[in-house]
């Protein structure tokens, strides 16, 4: 914890330097459903605007959007695929969904028992991510990694405690993080899978207690449980939303977590975003990462970027990203570059393909610009 005291001022510079400098985001299509009802956004007083405020950050960056030139197509909802009650019975891979949506439903009826009498108007029900992602660039080649994330939400016990197994740092994330990432790197980098780390990071389990505290002005998870096998944990998780004026934005969450074998992470996520109904968005996700397992002392990383979505399921980014680290006082930007983004349902409304194509350097390794690319297959339960 004494790293932690040494690097709180620098940690609080950073956050109110990210709160300043980051510009546009907006909440994507869920691909799990959250453990209870988000609150609503906070609604700023706002008075009406003057003559000088139309000239000020909140209407001027929204004049630039408009003024910008497009050839791409007009947002749609329309979906490309069929609904899943129509496709469920047409092929095995089809009845193999269903099988595991119906077994996830009844495993968490079953829990919902134990802790009292289940309403027929809130049953229990589960769902499950299966993921598959796969990356590669000239320097670090080719790795995969499969990773599973699950939640069980039991109504009984007033829809606050939920079990959430699989892979935990998805729940660092952004819920509508906009690329492909990864916390947890391959131990061995000769390897294209390596399965040891999968299962390893696969393994975790956790019982999850939501909004402990309705009088606290923000989102509230606990989460006490076990991950990596056996490093017993304790995570806490803060989040809040922010109506801003014409149109903007803004969502803050707080996560720090004390393993037994792990030790301490702190993760700050921060995005601001410019949304207008039925219109594309512009967006920036800020995140600052301390962790005692990681060599540096904080770790940053930026996507500025917008956002198009041209049917049901579909996002189409593109933007700028920058990541570096604060390390022995030494504070440096490590990695800038373009990346581009598509993600889609594919034949089924319960499978995603996502893929990203970046162009990043790597100022410690020495490495100019290079091309990396990163696909994942999802399959939802």
């Amino acid at each position: 914890m004494s790293r932690i005291k040494h690097t709180s001022p620098f940690i609080l510079s950073c956050l109110l330097s990210g709160v300043a400098g980051t510009t546009f985001a907006q909440e994507s299509t869920q691909a799990v459903d959250q453990a209870h009802t988000p609150l609503p956004p906070y609604e700023l007083p706002v008075a009406p605007p003057s003559a000088a405020d139309k000239n000020g950050f909140y209407y001027t960056i929204p004049r630039w959007i408009d003024a910008t030139p497009t050839v791409l197509p007009e947002q749609s909802n329309e979906s490309i695929v069929p609904p899943t009650a129509e496709t469920e019975h047409l092929t095995w891979f089809d009845q193999r969904q269903k099988n595991i949506r119906n077994w996830a439903d009844k495993t968490a009826h079953k829990l919902d028992n134990w802790f009292g009498e289940p309403s027929p108007e809130q049953p229990a029900s589960a769902t499950l991510r299966v993921l598959v992602d796969s990356s590669w660039d000239k320097h670090n080649e080719y790795e995969v990694k499969p990773r599973i994330r699950g939640k069980i939400k039991l109504p009984t016990l007033e829809n606050k405690l939920s079990v959430v197994f699989g892979d935990d740092s998805l729940d660092n994330e952004l819920q509508n993080n906009v690329a492909i990432t990864n916390e947890n790197p391959a131990h061995d980098a000769d390897k294209t899978v390596d399965s040891k780390r999968s299962r390893e990071d696969n393994s975790s389990l956790a019982l999850r207690w939501s909004n402990f505290a309705e009088r606290l002005p923000f989102e509230t998870d606990v989460d006490l449980g076990v991950r990596s096998g056996d490093d017993i944990y304790l995570r806490l998780k803060a989040s809040k939303d922010w109506t801003l004026e014409n149109d903007f934005s803004f969502h803050a969450e707080q996560i720090y977590r004390y393993g037994i074998d792990s030790e301490n992470y702190l993760r700050t996520n921060l995005e601001f975003t410019h949304a207008r109904p039925n219109q594309a968005f512009l967006s920036n996700q800020f995140s600052l990462t301390y962790a005692d397992e990681q060599d540096d002392d904080l770790v940053w990383d930026n996507y500025t970027f917008r956002q198009h979505q041209f049917f049901a399921g579909n996002r189409f980014n593109y933007g700028i990203y920058t990541g570096g680290y604060y390390h022995d006082d030494d504070l440096r930007l490590n990695r800038w570059g373009p990346f581009v983004s598509w993600r889609q349902p594919f034949l089924r409304e319960w499978f995603f393909i996502q893929g990203d194509v970046n162009y990043l350097n790597d100022d410690r390794a020495d490495r100019n610009h290079y091309l990396g690319a990163l696909v994942r297959l999802e399959a939802i339960f």
